[in-house]
Formats: structure tokens, C-alpha cells, sequence
């Protein structure tokens, strides 16, 4: 595999399971929670510490925004924060995916080729 250097970096795996919750719909942070718990059929678990720390850092690398009231389609008295994942975002989480795809790839041809050795 090669490594280019203008492809973003690996992200943490809480990072791509809030990236890929959010690649269909813009969620509040328990919806995020949720959503992650479902995708993973509740083997991966993101706290809310965990959950707040990554939005925060996506949205510094503006991966992920506030998604605008107004676009959300609900009710005007719903104070919760929804976030939604931005064209870089996507970009990002659709390189990762590639990454890890590669990685998945390579593992299965090493496995395959293993031969056994004689004693």
C-alpha cells in the first residue's frame, strides 16, 4: 500500500462511526449515539465524553457543522444540536473507507497465500 501524503490521516474509530452515522441524516448527539449502536448491532459503544470531544475536533477540521434549524424539517421548539457532515466530510470518510478497504484486501490476499510451514 502506498502512502500518499495528500490523503487525509486515519481517523479514530469513534471519528469514522460519527462520520458514517451522520453520512444519511443530521442527527443530535444521542441520535449519533444511537445510530452507532445500531450500525455496529451495539459492539462498539461512543459515551457522551467520547461523542462531544470528536464533534468538536470535526468541526475544527470542518467535517462536521450545525445543521441549520430550518433545514432540519422539525419542530421550531426542538433546542436539541444537530449536527450535519459537510462535502469535506464526506470526502474524508470516503477516503477512509477506500483506506480501510485496502487494508482489508491486503489481509485477505496475505491469508490466502499462507502456506503452512513443514516441521
Amino acid at each position: 500500500m502506498k502512502n500518499d501524503p495528500k490523503s487525509p490521516p486515519p481517523l479514530s474509530t469513534a471519528a469514522q462511526y460519527i462520520l458514517l452515522a451522520l453520512a444519511s441524516e443530521d442527527l443530535h448527539g444521542y441520535g449519533i449515539i444511537q445510530e452507532i449502536a445500531r450500525q455496529t448491532q451495539g459492539s462498539y459503544r461512543v459515551g457522551p465524553g467520547t461523542l462531544y470531544d470528536n464533534l468538536k475536533k470535526l468541526m475544527d477540521q470542518k467535517l462536521v457543522v450545525d445543521a441549520p434549524r430550518n433545514a432540519r424539517g422539525k419542530d421550531d421548539e426542538d433546542d436539541r444540536r444537530f449536527y450535519r457532515l459537510t462535502p469535506a466530510g464526506k470526502s474524508v470518510l470516503s477516503a477512509e473507507v477506500d483506506r480501510l478497504h485496502n487494508i482489508v484486501v491486503e489481509a485477505q490476499s496475505r491469508l490466502r497465500a499462507r502456506r503452512p510451514r513443514n516441521a
